[in-house]
């Protein structure tokens, strides 16, 4: 009889902590050894305090919830599945997913997020699954899924505000099979980005806006298809209608793959605006080789002045235009010569070791050209120690090229989004250059 009655008062207990531990109106599923909670349409304003740790589903979507927290899913390591969707969730606290080591699938959709740095997602090392479309993100740091980069298999970034993205790091994606970037601000891929992804089975970029696509390995060693319809298992399917596409010879590459019909449009050159891309002609992907319209001639300076040398190039796709020395040496950004973006080299301080010809090339994918441009540097007189005369100063070879610091190595160089070089030492000081009113040629 005491057997029985103890029995009863465990059973009891026992549903009476089962009960504490589900959070009100919601529905708990206890499949042993598996706990499922769900509190779709509950009002919940944050995630309930009381959730069983052992928990290995929690869906809280459709409710009102603006902030994760640390201890939202503190000691949650068995937790596999987790919904947020179509919250107003602004704020994600640094680490509040540490304990997930088991979570592969992550659900954030329809929030109101607006960035996510390397601190947000850490700690996710087996996620697999992660839906980030609907929010208004418009930054995305370079170390945001660096936890988990071997992983994931699916990534929808789609419907933000993305103008940029960490494209090494989504190159690095290896298991990635599905990647949603459609309906974004996108206007720049790098070159061989998707190089290394052998399991891409499906990649949407539909309206951003991209002029064009590079040339990937990846696009020419797989089959191609617009539809995920009837595509074979080892295709890729590509999606990239809604974009502002400039149909040159830059996507030549891409109108000769095989694929099946679809209705992506040209949106320029003007003869092309409005057409099928699948239906112009391969001779009509023409691009027009770069044109000096107009540059400086000769130009006369003195030592310490500074020196603007201009070149204005036209050309399809636009040519970008850099500079080289009177010696040949090509010229970057530093602390004695700035190039901007319309052509226009200047030479803060003018030596006389500048005196000679600088010449402008002007290159984009069909050609190139060049000009000369003559500069005079005439130098400062200099007294002779002790004679009263004046003495010539020996010019040398211009320095522009090099460190301002004798004898010390080249700066570091890092290319920038346009291609020019940047040293890094002296962005700061680029930046205020660029500031400066420079004429912009046209």
């Amino acid at each position: 009889m005491e057997s029985l009655l103890l029995c009863a008062l465990v059973l009891v207990l026992g549903v009476t902590v089962t009960a504490q531990l589900c959070p009100k109106r919601c529905v708990c599923q206890n499949l042993s050894p598996s706990i499922a909670i769900l509190c779709a349409k509950t009002g919940l304003l944050f995630v309930p305090p009381f959730i069983d740790r052992r928990t290995v589903e929690l869906r809280l979507t459709d409710n009102f919830i603006t902030s994760v927290r640390k201890r939202d899913f503190a000691n949650m390591t068995s937790l596999v599945h987790l919904t947020l969707s179509r919250n107003t969730i602004s704020q994600i606290m640094p680490h509040s997913f540490g304990d997930l080591r088991g979570l592969r699938a992550l659900h954030l959709d329809s929030n109101r997020l607006t960035k996510l740095v390397d601190a947000h997602l850490r700690g996710l090392v087996n996620l697999r699954h992660l839906i980030l479309n609907n929010n208004q993100l418009n930054a995305i740091s370079a170390d945001s899924f660096d936890d988990f980069v071997t992983s994931l298999e699916d990534l929808d970034l789609s419907y933000n505000n993305l103008e940029d993205l960490p494209w090494t790091t989504i190159g690095r994606m290896t298991n990635v099979n599905t990647l949603s970037l459609d309906h974004n601000l996108i206007d720049f891929v790098p070159e061989g980005t998707f190089s290394n992804l052998h399991k891409l089975a499906r990649l949407d970029m539909t309206s951003n806006k991209l002029h064009k696509l590079p040339p990937d390995p990846l696009f020419l060693r797989v089959r191609m298809y617009a539809k995920t319809k009837g595509s074979p298992l080892s295709s890729l399917v590509l999606s990239f209608g809604g974009n502002p596409l400039h149909c040159n010879c830059e996507l030549l590459w891409l109108r000769r793959l095989t694929r099946e019909d679809d209705l992506e449009t040209c949106a320029s050159p003007p003869h092309l605006m409005g057409k099928y891309f699948w239906f112009i002609p391969e001779e009509e992907f023409v691009c027009e080789p770069p044109l000096i319209t107009r540059h400086t001639t000769k130009t006369f300076v003195m030592e310490g002045q500074s020196a603007t040398l201009k070149c204005k190039a036209v050309g399809d796709p636009d040519p970008s235009v850099h500079w080289t020395s009177p010696e040949g040496r090509l010229i970057s950004n530093s602390s004695r010569a700035t190039t901007y973006e319309n052509g226009t080299l200047r030479l803060l301080i003018a030596s006389p070791k500048d005196t000679g010809g600088f010449t402008c090339f002007a290159s984009n994918a069909a050609g190139e050209s060049m000009a000369e441009v003559e500069l005079v540097v005439n130098p400062l007189p200099h007294l002779a120690n002790g004679t009263g005369g004046i003495k010539e100063a020996d010019p040398g070879s211009s320095d522009i090229t090099t460190s301002v610091r004798a004898g010390s190595s080249l700066p570091a160089v890092r290319e920038d989004r346009v291609g020019h070089g940047l040293d890094v030492g002296e962005e700061r000081q680029l930046r205020v250059e660029q500031d400066t009113e420079v004429p912009d040629w046209r």
